[in-house]
């Protein structure tokens, strides 16, 4: 099959820029390796209201259309799909009206700011079913992790009893939250670590081990930043089966940890740096058993022995696999992924639909950090709404989007 889906990118600041980069085959980020564009993918147009983006793009890609509106590039015949990598609160604006004018998208992460947005822009999707509809979810791509969604899923190792993610590895300098007047802003992003770098997790974490029922969170906002908005973030959950969970994450570790651990009735998983997943099954008496019939059946005496390391025996046998995916090539993957679901129908490895788990979340642990209580997941849409706007009036920036 020799049919490619063209990508008209909207937006091209630092991620747009770098996809252009990726389906171009002309490179990605500055410094780092891009991967090849993918088989089924090419750079169809172009499109961004700056006048000096207009510029370096005609001047690096003098063969690629260029539009200074969206909308002109949606009807201009030179795509077949949409990404949005635009301000947080565009994506739902967009992705509804491509969906109306029968354009496939691939919604940027997060898929809106707003959780009664994204419910819209849902809606919407469910309308037009003809219509692809994805959000880049490129950590789902990580071999890695769909190892531990499957391992999980298979019910091999028990329930989930609890879970913990700590992923402080977003190290980001002022300079960083400089780069444009919209971020680290309530009226331009719509938050902070939870709407720009955690999304990821935030999926992950409730695509493994499921959508949390309750939340309270404490959320720091300017955490040794000059900026308004949260980029420390403490939350508690509870799941649907009663096990609790944990969710750190800031942006102002410059030695930031990421590690994923799940605790289940026969063993954990640990997953490290999102490269090294080790899974501890327990044993006892050469068999595979749950930590129930450990403490059903061994002594004190027999667990000192164990601990201590003089009994020549261990409580768990261990597994470990590896994940050798470098930047960029998740992107391609899920663009790969949409473009032959485009063409074939193919699964989509991450339907746009499931973007609105991750905006609960984050709305919950705001909300739950705004009002100091335990709320819901998800919250009240409408009650978070009223909250983001008074922070959105007080800061005085940018208008409030209905």
């Amino acid at each position: 099959m020799d049919q490619k889906i063209r990508f008209g990118l909207i937006g091209i600041g630092a991620q747009g820029g770098a996809y252009a980069g990726f389906l171009s085959g002309k490179g990605g980020f500055p410094g780092m390796p891009a991967p090849e564009c993918p088989p089924h993918c090419a750079l169809g147009a172009l499109c961004d209201n700056d006048p000096e983006k207009e510029k370096l793009c005609k001047e690096k890609y003098p063969e690629v259309p260029f539009y200074s509106d969206w909308k002109e590039m949606v009807a201009s015949g030179h795509v077949d799909a949409v990404i949005t990598t635009v301000p947080h609160y565009l994506h739902h604006e967009i992705a509804i009206y491509c969906l109306e004018h029968g354009m496939n998208v691939l919604v940027e992460k997060p898929a809106g700011v707003r959780a009664k947005d994204v419910a819209a822009m849902n809606a919407c999707a469910a309308a037009h079913p003809d219509v692809a509809f994805g959000i880049m979810f490129n950590q789902r791509t990580n071999k890695l992790y769909q190892k531990v969604k499957e391992l999980v899923a298979s019910s091999e190792l028990g329930e989930i009893r609890r879970s913990q993610w700590m992923i402080n590895s977003w190290w980001r300098p002022d300079s960083y939250y400089q780069q444009s007047e919209w971020r680290a802003t309530w009226g331009g992003e719509g938050g902070g670590v939870l709407v720009n770098q955690a999304p990821h997790q935030l999926d992950l974490w409730q695509w493994i081990c499921g959508v949390p029922v309750k939340v309270y969170s404490k959320n720091i906002n300017g955490c040794h930043r000059d900026i308004a908005v949260e980029n420390e973030v403490t939350m508690m959950v509870e799941f649907a089966n009663g096990a609790v969970g944990t969710f750190t994450t800031c942006t102002h570790d410059a030695n930031g940890t990421d590690r994923l651990e799940i605790d289940l009735d026969g063993g954990k998983i640990v997953v490290d740096n999102s490269k090294t997943a080790t899974v501890y099954r327990y044993v006892h008496d050469g068999k595979r058993v749950t930590e129930s019939v450990l403490n059903d059946t061994m002594d004190m005496m027999s667990v000192a022995r164990l601990t201590s390391g003089n009994a020549g025996g261990s409580l768990v046998e261990t597994e470990t696999f590896e994940n050798q995916d470098g930047w960029g090539y998740q992107h391609t993957t899920v663009m790969e992924n949409f473009a032959l679901h485009c063409l074939t129908g193919s699964p989509l490895l991450a339907p746009g639909s499931d973007g609105i788990n991750g905006v609960n979340l984050a709305n919950s642990s705001q909300l739950s950090a705004w009002t100091g209580r335990e709320v819901p997941n998800p919250c009240d849409p409408e009650e978070y709404a009223r909250e983001l706007d008074k922070l959105i009036a007080a800061e005085g920036k940018f208008p409030t989007r209905d």
